[in-house]
């Protein structure tokens, strides 16, 4: 597993982006995955270009861009791909609509699988690929509902996130992983108690080591960004930013692996 550690820059919606990557920079992570609701709006691409740039200067890597597209209303894709494209992002996440895979009707169905053929095409001629959001209230809130929508839109640009649904034992953590492996590029990475009370990451350790052993063993490329720290707290997230590099380092049975800065 060539993987990338990153955050999501979501976890620190009040910050600035240059607050953001000297947070980053503190650690040994090494990439950023931008959100396009507050620290990179759609379409607006000289704050993309601008973000992409404070970035890489700091060295530190893109990771993706964290769209809203298929959540939020009236959001246009070409917006998202032009600041994604600013921004230097290879990724897009997106969401496959906002209703579960049993409540969504044929049409729904049709209709986010037409719509993601075509804004494959368009993010593929722009060098990008499309993953999808691992979420509840959505046609991928479950593995077997994530598959089927990737293998109905069956276009090679078109990929999946995945993050241990909340309150779902590790045997089917476990399962569901592997069954998305074959177009898995990105992960988010936290730990909730079952009811979704915050965690220090090191106590999800049996966990997460065995998800990133098993990313190794399938050479899965990609980044596991953390998301989701005990009360928002920069403090909080410099910790679990080091389990998450020791962990890499261990899986990898070398140090050095993950670039620190």
């Amino acid at each position: 597993m060539a993987c990338l550690a990153g955050l999501v820059s979501i976890t620190f919606r009040k910050l600035t982006p240059a607050e953001i990557i000297g947070l980053v920079k503190q650690t040994s992570l090494a990439g950023i995955e931008w959100g396009g609701d507050i620290h990179v709006p759609h379409g607006d691409v000289q704050r993309a270009a601008e973000v992409g740039k404070m970035t890489r200067e700091a060295g530190l890597v893109v990771s993706a861009y964290g769209s809203y597209y298929g959540e939020m209303d009236g959001l246009v894709f070409d917006r998202v791909l032009d600041s994604a494209v600013a921004l230097g992002a290879p990724v897009i996440r997106i969401w496959a609509g906002r209703k579960g895979s049993v409540a969504a009707g044929s049409e729904d169905w049709t209709r986010i699988v037409e719509d993601t053929r075509q804004i494959a095409e368009a993010a593929a001629a722009a060098g990008r690929q499309i993953a999808f959001e691992f979420h509840g209230s959505s046609l991928t809130d479950t593995p077997e509902s994530c598959i089927r929508l990737l293998q109905a839109v069956n276009h090679p640009a078109v990929f999946t996130y995945w993050q241990p649904p909340v309150g779902a034992g590790f045997e089917d953590c476990m399962k569901g992983l592997k069954m998305v492996l074959p177009r898995l590029n990105r992960v988010h990475v936290f730990h909730l108690e079952p009811g979704g009370t915050r965690q220090p990451l090191a106590c999800g350790a049996k966990r997460w080591l065995s998800y990133l052993r098993l990313l190794r063993s399938a050479s899965v490329e990609g980044c596991a960004s953390l998301e989701f720290v005990r009360d928002d707290s920069p403090q909080a997230f410099l910790e679990d930013a080091q389990t998450l590099a020791d962990w890499i380092d261990e899986i990898n049975n070398r140090k050095g692996t993950i670039p620190r800065n």
